[in-house]
């Protein structure tokens, strides 16, 4: 059995998706920074059968993520598919005019440094495995810049740009990068963004592997 690894571990899209890869047969292993959520979120899946554990790191912190992601491999088997979609503190989303460049560095560490940590502790499973699926959410400003969220877009523009040269490098090697736009809320009564509906697109990203960039709805005019 291979294993889900999902970096920011939630009780919406995250755990939606963690029961639709479980069910599908991989371990999952849930990575967040607050023990309380994954307990609850590891006792609910495993209602459900989903086989899961919860694994503690701080996306700011590289060295713990490269600990959770070894020992979610070492524990449930090897990572097969990575999620990264942790949710973007508030204090990211500054307007442009006030932003200044020390405003920038947790974005960059969450949106740029956590994402390439989690790529390379994950890799070389994949490589052996001969096949993985790196999968990236993010909000619409990650393809339209906001200029009263300036933190978070320019880091979901950087994280894409890295996550399109994945796709373009890994191809070769049967590794599929993709990314998913959400542009709005995630609302449950949302037609193609609730957190069921989500996790089933982003399943079939990994299952259909065809194309970098997705989008949950069409951006606003």
């Amino acid at each position: 059995m291979t294993t889900f690894a999902l970096v920011g571990a939630g009780p919406g899209l995250g755990l939606a998706t963690a029961r639709r890869f479980g069910t599908a047969s991989h371990s999952v292993a849930l990575i967040s920074r607050n023990v309380e959520h994954l307990d609850a979120l590891t006792a609910e899946l495993s209602r459900d059968g989903v086989p899961a554990r919860g694994f503690a790191a701080d996306v700011l912190d590289p060295g713990s993520l490269t600990t959770a992601l070894e020992a979610a491999s070492e524990t449930l088997g090897p990572i097969e598919i990575l999620q990264y979609s942790p949710v973007p503190r508030a204090d990211f989303m500054k307007p442009v005019l006030d932003t200044r460049a020390d405003d920038l560095d947790a974005p960059l560490g969450f949106s740029v440094k956590g994402p390439v940590t989690c790529v390379n502790a994950v890799l070389p499973g994949m490589r052996a495995l001969g096949r993985g699926t790196l999968l990236f959410v993010n909000g619409g400003s990650a393809v339209r810049p906001h200029p009263e969220r300036a933190g978070t877009s320019i880091a979901f523009a950087a994280e894409s740009a890295y996550a399109q040269m994945l796709h373009d490098a890994l191809a070769p090697e049967n590794i599929h990068a993709a990314q998913l736009i959400i542009p709005g809320a995630i609302s449950p009564d949302a037609e193609h963004s609730s957190p069921d509906a989500l996790a089933e697109r982003l399943y079939a990203m990994h299952a259909e592997r065809s194309g970098f960039r997705h989008f949950a709805e069409p951006l606003p005019d």
